[in-house]
């Protein structure tokens, strides 16, 4: 106790120290999140709207793939399933989550 106040007493007469020294740490750390938010936060939330959109989006009569690579027919939608119809009579019932892309724009390029 007595060496802080004995260090409050050796610092009264010393200049104030400049505003970097003070708050830098705060700074670099307020950096470096709003760095992780324009680069990795941002981009993945538009991403992941994109997808949301896609699969709301998803109608009877499209092609696309699962997660696991299965390609498919779309032949009947519900709210968190889609039936898809994979070769002649074969039909998958999957989650609505698991289909990540539409086949026509591959058949396109």
């Amino acid at each position: 106790m007595i060496n802080f106040l004995q260090m409050g007493a050796e610092m009264a007469g010393q200049p104030e120290m400049p505003f970097t020294q003070k708050y830098g740490m705060f700074l670099m750390i307020g950096f470096m999140v709003l760095v992780l938010w324009l680069f990795m936060w941002r981009p993945e939330a538009k991403r992941r709207k994109q997808m949301q959109a896609f699969r709301d989006g998803l109608k009877k009569g499209d092609k696309v793939i699962t997660a696991g690579g299965i390609y498919g027919t779309v032949k009947e939608i519900k709210e968190t399933t889609l039936l898809i119809e994979v070769d002649g009579n074969v039909t998958l019932r999957i989650d609505k989550n698991m289909v990540v892309a539409d086949t026509t724009d591959l058949q396109k390029q």
